[in-house]
């Protein structure tokens, strides 16, 4: 009789003793984040996952459901924390062409030189190939948030046509160049472009729109 409580004691202690460690789900997802962009999926393993998160595989499991799941959730992440930032005095601008200054020099501030090497150089959205690397539902995920972005282009290109700022046949294909010098910034900064350099890929692409290049 004298031990008849002992059992019972030490179940509760090896089922405390067997609780997943608790971890900041924030702070592990934007880890995440940061090795996804710098290596893509495909190149991103769950050790790899599970030691820049700090937390065990069952964890990751248990919190986020699978690599793909994490992805998906890494990127709307990324595109939560950098969005504002990327298109910060866009719509505020008092013309197409300052709105896509503001645009363009946002991003080389962003992602050229990483914000200080905080994070990857590049945008994550623009340099993302997971589509590419056979994952069509995560492939599809990626288009659609750059169909977003191009589309945000496009309606303040139309804008500007409709106030009698840009002629309609200017801005023809204007969004999708926009897109691409985007793209080229963030390619040329993975490179190791400095931020004088991408600077002046955003200059070149603003003496189009003065020109008749545009």
């Amino acid at each position: 009789m004298k031990n008849t409580h002992q059992p019972e004691k030490s179940v509760a202690a090896g089922a405390v003793r067997g609780r997943p460690r608790l971890f900041d789900r924030e702070a592990a997802l934007d880890q995440a984040m940061r090795l996804f962009w710098r290596k893509g999926f495909s190149a991103t393993s769950l050790s790899d996952l599970t030691s820049s998160m700090g937390i065990s595989p069952p964890s990751l499991y248990a919190a986020f459901g699978s690599k793909e799941t994490l992805y998906a959730e890494a990127l709307a992440h990324y595109r939560q924390s950098f969005g504002n930032k990327l298109w910060a005095g866009f719509d505020e601008a008092a013309t197409a062409r300052e709105a896509i200054t503001a645009y363009l020099m946002n991003a080389v501030r962003l992602f050229g030189g990483a914000a200080a090497a905080d994070y990857p150089a590049g945008c994550m959205l623009a340099l993302s190939a997971v589509g590419e690397e056979g994952n069509a539902i995560l492939g599809k995920i990626v288009r659609d948030a750059r169909a977003q972005t191009l589309q945000h282009l496009d309606e303040r290109l139309a804008r500007a046509v409709s106030e009698g700022e840009l002629p309609a046949a200017k801005a023809t294909g204007l969004a999708r160049f926009i897109l691409a010098v985007q793209g080229g910034i963030s390619l040329q900064a993975r490179d190791g472009a400095n931020r004088d350099e991408l600077e002046s890929i955003v200059r070149q692409a603003l003496c189009a729109w003065d020109g008749d290049g545009i």
